[in-house]
């Protein structure tokens, strides 16, 4: 499903974010809205992966994320919309 490569997958958990980095995996989208506990592993799977993008659905997670950015990463952050129905949309 990825066409032999090993980047460009999404995971639910960051176990499995853990999971597939050791497998080699450095691209890499945590795609459910990330909590402010989960900052420091998602900071250090930011850290160990060529790419790593989280989803954010409030201003207080983006508030963690600002207040300790990681040395020489940048966060990748997608936006969840809530559009009415608990459907989302995402902004990159």
């Amino acid at each position: 499903m990825t066409g032999g490569t090993k980047r460009c997958i999404s995971v639910s958990t960051l176990a499995e974010a853990e999971f597939y980095a050791s497998g080699g995996f450095d691209d890499i989208t945590y795609a459910y809205p990330l909590s402010p506990d989960k900052v420091p592993q998602a900071s250090q799977l930011l850290v160990r992966l060529e790419k790593f993008h989280v989803l954010v659905d409030n201003y207080v997670i983006l508030d963690a994320l600002t207040a300790s950015p990681p040395k020489g990463k940048k966060w990748s952050v997608f936006l969840k919309v809530n559009c009415g129905y608990n459907r989302g949309k995402l902004w990159f």
